[in-house]
């Protein structure tokens, strides 16, 4: 399991705060597979902790990184 970058805390913060079609239509194809490959497999550990209460390290980041449930 990676550890969050201040990039990746970056990224998610613009996720949950923007409207999916305007991010689509101005992402290259190397945001898209970042978003893909990385930022997706973070969010997937992080719901999956969130929704089964199997582990606390993504949640403990993005709460240090102030990320909340709020956010999106």
């Amino acid at each position: 399991m990676p550890e969050l970058s201040l990039e990746d805390i970056e990224f998610i913060k613009i996720l949950a705060t923007s409207d999916a079609t305007v991010l689509q239509a101005g992402m290259n194809d190397a945001t898209r597979k970042r978003l893909d490959e990385q930022i997706g497999v973070i969010l997937r550990e992080y719901y999956h902790e969130n929704t089964t209460f199997s582990g606390t390290k993504r949640i403990k980041e993005f709460e240090k990184a102030g990320i909340t449930e709020d956010h999106g």
